[in-house]
């Protein structure tokens, strides 16, 4: 069983584009701007992983140490990672990165607004299966858990999923539900699952 704690920013390994100054500025040549792309979605992807983060605020993380190479003196564009983000909703089949981010609505906003968005360094349904694969391994079926339980309980401590967003573990179990291997019940701030 995996164990995973979020960790700061002197232990996550950049990658050596990272101190490339041709990276902060994406490409007008398409092989070159595709392969920048697929480093920027990666990058982003682990980062998140690492410090266990599901909801990209893009304003706001410009001056985040992702975004920011203050050594080599650096800073990514709003266009750019927007462009970025952009390429990471898109299907793979579809010239993007394989649905890995997904744009998030604000509120009162009309929707086409690119301020927010998911990241996926696992998708919904690849949450799920680990999820089930951890509800089989420690005997939780026919047991109810409230959506604190499961993400912030003792029980799950070390799990990577620990201190997941509402709305993503609500995507995640209704995969789960869809299957026929979990139902959810409740309210906002008492919803509750039952494993099957």
């Amino acid at each position: 069983m995996s164990r995973h704690r979020p960790q700061d920013d002197e232990t996550f390994p950049f990658p050596p584009t990272y101190s490339f100054p041709p990276f902060y500025t994406l490409q007008p040549t398409l092989l070159t701007r595709t392969s920048q792309l697929a480093k920027w979605s990666l990058l982003i992807q682990r980062y998140h992983a690492h410090h266990h983060r599901y909801r990209l605020h893009l304003p706001t993380a410009l001056s985040s140490p992702l975004f920011h190479n203050a050594a080599i003196h650096k800073r990514l564009s709003l266009a750019s990672l927007v462009e970025i983000v952009t390429y990471m909703v898109k299907l793979e089949k579809d010239g993007g990165g394989g649905q890995r981010a997904e744009w998030i609505a604000t509120a009162g906003g009309k929707g086409s607004e690119k301020t927010e968005a998911w990241i996926w360094w696992r998708k919904p349904d690849e949450w799920a299966e680990v999820i089930a694969r951890w509800v089989d391994s420690t005997g939780q079926k026919g047991v109810v858990l409230t959506f604190w339980e499961l993400v912030n309980g003792d029980a799950v401590k070390g799990e990577e999923w620990v201190g997941m967003d509402d709305e993503v573990l609500t995507r995640c179990l209704i995969g789960l539900v869809k299957r026929g291997k979990a139902q959810v019940f409740g309210e906002e701030g008492e919803k509750g699952v039952k494993f099957f």
